[in-house]
């Protein structure tokens, strides 16, 4: 085996913390209960990571580590949209969450800032073992048409969970897509409907995939901790896989397509340079930009944290 394709340090190490923690979770461990989820998906995510350099002699972690440490706080950002979402939804609680706060807060940081990276890592891992690679579909015409649509689509899918939750709270997973897209189409951002345009869906098709797996490898590694998340989902709540109503699971393609378009319109910041372009050339940003961004999300997620105590969290550690 050639140097240029050896399975990182990085990776064997990760590899073995994950395989200590499913060891200490069956004898039962209790510190290990409690973490196990952060336990368990950081070390997916070196894992998939050093599969990628495997595979291809670069990663984003190895050659790219500042557009995989930007990820991070949008990833905690991103999900936090979606948890104040759910104070209306009320479709999913935390039980026995740390009583004290710095801990607390600390530990919600710690885990939604895995959402991107375990999503983008994993089709990343797709696609470096050929996933799709030749496929491809009937290309669509070049046109704008779509655009009033697509934004009316979103504002209804955002706008019909909050007005009646029990009813139309699978949409808000969708809700981005078809609001943001359009404004990433138009400004020459990476865009799923220029992909179309050209003859290709498989990035598309990659998120879908990514979505399922993590989706699943989420709802598994939650059901076996003690500080974790339960459901209350409205009509389809009894049959359940792990902690999740099976037709949950559908949820969990779409919020990748989201995330992927979300975090398309979020690298407008940087003149389109993102985690899939990191050799992008940029022009100096605006002074200050790079502090006021960083001062809302910390505000956000300030403000994000404290909603999830009071309206989410139902149990706490004895």
């Amino acid at each position: 085996m050639s140097a240029r394709h050896r399975f990182p340090l990085y990776g064997w190490l990760a590899l073995a913390i994950l395989s200590a923690a499913q060891l200490l979770l069956l004898v039962g461990i209790e510190w290990v209960r409690y973490w196990f989820f952060p336990l368990a998906w950081w070390p997916y995510i070196l894992v998939a990571d050093g599969l990628v350099y495997r595979r291809r002699n670069v990663s984003l972690l190895t050659h790219h580590p500042r557009e995989f440490a930007l990820l991070l706080p949008w990833s905690i950002f991103f999900w936090l949209v979606f948890e104040l979402f759910n104070v209306i939804l009320n479709n999913w609680h935390y039980v026995m969450v740390p009583r004290h706060m710095l801990q607390r807060w600390a530990g919600y940081a710690v885990c939604y800032a895995t959402v991107l990276p375990g999503l983008f890592e994993t089709m990343e891992l797709l696609a470096a073992y050929g996933f799709l690679e030749r496929s491809r579909v009937k290309p669509i015409s070049r046109s704008t048409r779509w655009y009033a649509p697509f934004v009316v689509t979103g504002l209804a899918f955002l706008a019909l969970p909050l007005a009646w939750p029990q009813f139309f709270f699978p949409l808000v997973w969708s809700g981005f897509v078809f609001l943001l897209e359009p404004l990433n189409h138009r400004l020459g951002l990476r865009s799923l409907m220029r992909e179309w345009e050209e003859g290709s869906l498989r990035t598309f098709f990659l998120l879908l995939t990514a979505g399922a797996i993590c989706g699943l490898l989420w709802e598994f590694w939650n059901f076996w901790a003690l500080t974790k998340w339960v459901y209350t989902v409205p009509y389809v709540g009894w049959l359940k896989v792990f902690e999740m109503p099976i037709l949950g699971f559908l949820g969990f393609p779409p919020f990748t397509v989201a995330c992927y378009v979300m975090m398309n319109t979020v690298c407008l910041l940087r003149q389109g340079r993102g985690w899939q372009d990191p050799s992008k050339p940029i022009s100096r940003p605006l002074p200050g930009l790079s502090l006021l961004v960083g001062f809302v999300l910390v505000i956000f997620c300030l403000f994000a944290f404290h909603q999830i105590d009071i309206h989410t969290v139902v149990s706490w550690r004895p």
